[in-house]
């Protein structure tokens, strides 16, 4: 394959308006930034203090004096990694789930689902260090999209869980056990550390099992972003059509010139032509209405 086809490839990729894809170019170009200062660091065997700046404000902090100067960090902290395998098991898994999830239910729904699952996951972050006594005054921080991700895996799992899928293409296991496997994982992973990061998985998990529930009972959570993002959308396709520069379309000169017969007939034929454009065919005489048929006739 050459270069050529990969960027038409990649170009025809990035076209598709899938949000997923999206959103998963976004986790690699932040991560591709990550990686390249820590690679500069490691290089020059001193710390980098452009890494240390993009990582104190793009994670999520647990201090409350911290997490009120960098209240973004909700958010940013999800489209967050520095670590390969940590990035590529997070991707893949949202590759797969994300669009069975948007196959079934729309792609509008995926970046509010996305950023729900991903702040429910951070507020129960937050909350363990600063609920637990053993964490009192600790100021963890928190990267990565696990969150955001689990809850679609166990949306896409309520949503169909029967769907069977071929794990490792090896053998066959529905998509509800799936889940369920990943959860209790998660809840025996609990005494080796990592509490905090494990109830942020576990809360995405819970809010994706909510989200489809409620959606089913005829309460849409993500409504209110997808209104919002829609808004958003139309103001900027409207301001990319304003942008767009208009053709010039030259006024015809009132002279006309007759050079010969022909020129003439086509002349009146422009002028009834506009004429009916401007005012409609019941604005034209009964002579100029035989004329045009006469005319158009021997066109």
């Amino acid at each position: 394959m050459n270069g050529s086809s990969i960027k038409s490839e990649l170009r025809m990729w990035i076209r598709q308006e899938n949000m997923v894809t999206y959103l998963i170019i976004t986790n690699i170009a932040v991560f591709l930034i990550m990686g390249i200062l820590r690679l500069v660091s490691l290089a020059s065997d001193s710390a980098n203090p452009i890494f240390a700046f993009l990582y104190d404000n793009l994670s999520l902090h647990t201090r409350p004096d911290q997490l009120l100067v960098k209240p973004w960090g909700f958010i940013t902290y999800m489209f967050t990694h520095y670590q390969v395998l940590h990035i590529l098991f997070n991707l893949l898994m949202f590759f797969f789930f994300g669009n069975l999830f948007r196959s079934d239910l729309s792609n509008r729904r995926v970046l509010p689902l996305y950023l729900l699952g991903g702040l429910i996951g951070g507020i129960l972050y937050v909350a363990v260090y600063n609920i637990l006594p053993s964490y009192s005054g600790i100021d963890g921080t928190m990267v990565g999209a696990s969150a955001a991700i689990m809850t679609f895996i166990v949306a896409s799992s309520t949503l169909m869980p029967n769907l069977e899928i071929a794990l490792f293409g090896v053998f066959n296991i529905r998509l509800k056990w799936l889940a369920l496997g990943l959860v209790v994982i998660d809840l025996f992973s609990m005494p080796d550390g990592n509490l905090g990061g494990l109830v942020s998985h576990l809360g995405g998990a819970a809010f994706g099992f909510a989200y489809i529930r409620i959606l089913k009972s005829g309460t849409d959570l993500c409504s209110p972003l997808m209104i919002l993002f829609d808004k958003i959308g139309d103001i900027f396709s409207r301001s990319r059509r304003e942008a767009k520069p208009k053709k010039f379309k030259p006024k015809k000169s009132p002279l006309r010139v007759v050079r010969n017969n022909e020129v003439a007939i086509s002349t009146r034929l422009d002028e009834l032509l506009d004429k009916i454009n401007e005012k409609g065919l019941e604005s034209l005489t009964s002579e100029e209405k035989l004329w045009l048929k006469k005319h158009s006739e021997e066109k």
